[in-house]
């Protein structure tokens, strides 16, 4: 999340500017979702620099891959962060 950190200031720092708002607050929500082996596979294709890749080696990418998924007995489990930059409008606007 570090690296997100910037863009997060820099929408807290318009939110400021307008003068109009209370004190940029940011929340995060840590959660997780277990994917099925399918699940995982058929939204891969779609992630990054995954999506040029020539069919032949995104059949490689999606063999190992689904064996990885295999040897965790058939599904994985993903970690993520939402980030949230909320403020409530002032008085004075």
């Amino acid at each position: 999340m570090d690296a997100y950190q910037p863009l997060f200031a820099k929408i807290a720092d318009g939110i400021r500017q307008t003068g109009s708002f209370s004190e940029p607050e940011q929340w995060r929500f840590a959660w997780e979702r277990t994917y099925s082996r399918a699940e995982w596979l058929d939204q891969l294709p779609t992630f990054g620099g995954l999506t040029q890749l020539p069919a032949d080696k995104m059949e490689e990418v999606l063999d190992s891959a689904g064996t990885a998924i295999d040897k965790l007995g058939g599904h994985a489990t993903m970690p993520y962060t939402s980030v949230v930059i909320t403020s409530t409008r002032s008085n004075t606007a």
